[in-house]
């Protein structure tokens, strides 16, 4: 986004400097198509007083091109002008998404807050619950479960707790949350471990 900001305002710098480019072309295309002939007029009567009535041919062809130019010139212009505005216009909308997309954000930040307070209340409910079940009943409800969800909630229980129930598992469940509790607790909270040992 950023980059592109950059890119429309060297844009929009590089429109303007065109504009102005073009105002100093056509007084310079001007000056160089009028000039001779305003020259050719004074050497040919150097009184300054017309020798003729009205225009000749040469001189209505020099005004036909000037207008043509002039009208060309302005177009170009007009054209320039509406470009500077719709990238007004493109700039303001730019602006008005950026400031609904930081505004999406914030609100999905205080949405995902919600939740994982939500949650955290939630497993720990879960893990009163299974404190309070008998340990032969909660060994045989952590069978089932995957691996690194049962070793979420034993590794909440008290410890007294959680070996009692990891005693009445059988030896592969059991080394399998061993093996992931001692992986969060390297990680320090991170991902768990994965091994091949690990199953339901």
């Amino acid at each position: 986004m950023a980059r592109f900001m950059e890119r429309l305002s060297l844009f929009r710098a590089s429109a303007m400097a065109l504009l102005i480019g073009c105002f100093v072309a056509s007084a310079a295309v001007r000056m160089a198509l009028i000039g001779p002939a305003l020259a050719e007029q004074i050497t040919s009567n150097p009184g300054g007083v017309s020798t003729y009535d009205g225009c000749s041919p040469g001189s209505e062809e020099l005004l036909e091109t000037l207008r043509v130019r002039g009208e060309t010139l302005d177009q170009r212009e007009r054209d320039l002008a509406e470009r500077v505005a719709l990238l007004e216009l493109a700039e303001t909308e730019i602006q008005e998404k950026r400031a609904a997309l930081a505004e999406a954000e914030e609100s999905l930040a205080s949405t995902i807050a919600l939740a994982d307070g939500a949650a955290e209340r939630d497993l720990a409910q879960l893990t009163t619950i299974y404190e309070n079940v008998k340990p032969k009943r909660a060994a045989e409800i952590f069978e089932t479960m995957e691996a690194s969800f049962a070793t979420g909630i034993l590794s909440r229980m008290a410890p007294a707790a959680a070996a009692e129930v990891m005693a009445l598992m059988t030896p592969e469940k059991a080394y399998s949350v061993s093996l992931l509790m001692a992986a969060r607790n390297v990680n320090a909270g991170g991902t768990p471990v994965q091994n091949s040992a690990s199953g339901n």
